[in-house]
């Protein structure tokens, strides 16, 4: 019996949301940018009217971002806007109204020098302009006095938008072979997973139950590189994985310095009572059967 209100919610997560709670408000950031308050303002306080009048729990998932890594090098100042600012001015709307909000986080905020899944209680040290300002983005909201939780997830990916599994695709079609970085590693979650999630979380959190824990850690189960993932993906599609030849991240270089290693402990999850996601590889094949 939740009432759901999803800023970003025109990208993959957001469109995942809806398809599994058809009754959510899922504005684009176009239609609720987070950075001006009087709309904010405006859309949280219809959100707990209207729960009120059909005597629903009133739930915000903040899934808007600024996800444009390599870009954001160049223009920190705008990433600092949506990923911090835009969370902050969300978080107080929510605090006076008395609405909970979830906020989707990330892996970049950890530096990638670690040998074992990072834990929610490891210390942060991102390395990029994403990393930083998704970094305050979380100090922001858990700061607001609002209800809130921190969700971090990585490698996300779905069926709308761009992202790596559309690009790997898009990729087997037009080259024989391509090569891809075997240096990073993480956990590829596919965002209708994470979506199921966060709303038995949102349920969670609308029943007065919701984790004393408010940093959380969701993905994917197991970890690849993103070698090991495309060429998992080329397999998927009935291609020869061998196409895909392993590459070092000096061979590729980016803008954004990458993390080496994401993985998140989801150990969080788990101890809080929430159901933890699929392994990432059976994530994919569900993903190409849907």
């Amino acid at each position: 019996m939740l009432s759901v209100l999803v800023p970003g919610g025109s990208g993959q997560l957001g469109q995942d949301i809806a398809v599994l709670a058809p009754d959510s408000a899922t504005p684009s950031s176009s239609e609720l940018d987070l950075r001006d308050t009087g709309k904010v303002v405006a859309a949280v306080t219809e959100l707990a009217d209207r729960a009120r009048a059909a005597g629903t729990s009133p739930v915000v998932i903040n899934a808007a971002a600024y996800t444009a890594v390599d870009a954001a090098e160049a223009d920190e100042e705008r990433a600092f806007a949506v990923n911090a600012d835009g969370p902050r001015v969300l978080a107080a709307a929510c605090s006076s109204r008395g609405v909970p909000l979830i906020h989707v986080s990330t892996d970049y905020v950890f530096s990638g020098d670690a040998t074992s899944p990072y834990e929610v209680t490891d210390l942060l040290g991102p390395l990029n302009a994403y990393g930083r300002t998704k970094a305050a983005g979380e100090d922001a909201v858990l700061g607001s006095g609002a209800r809130s939780w921190i969700v971090r997830t990585s490698w996300v990916y779905g069926k709308t938008g761009s992202n790596f599994v559309k690009t790997m695709a898009r990729l087997e079609k037009e080259r024989e072979e391509l090569s891809v970085v075997d240096d990073q590693t993480g956990s590829p979650t596919w965002s209708r997973d994470l979506a199921a999630g966060l709303l038995e979380l949102a349920g969670r959190v609308a029943a007065g139950d919701g984790p004393s824990q408010r940093v959380l850690h969701c993905t994917g189960g197991g970890s690849t590189t993103w070698c090991g993932f495309a060429q998992a993906i080329f397999a998927e599609l009935g291609a020869d994985p061998a196409r895909v030849k392993p590459c070092t991240t000096a061979e590729f270089p980016r803008p954004a310095k990458r993390p080496a290693y994401g993985v998140l402990s989801n150990a969080s999850w788990r101890e809080a009572g929430l159901t933890p996601l699929r392994d990432w590889s059976d994530a994919l094949k569900a993903y190409f059967t849907s």
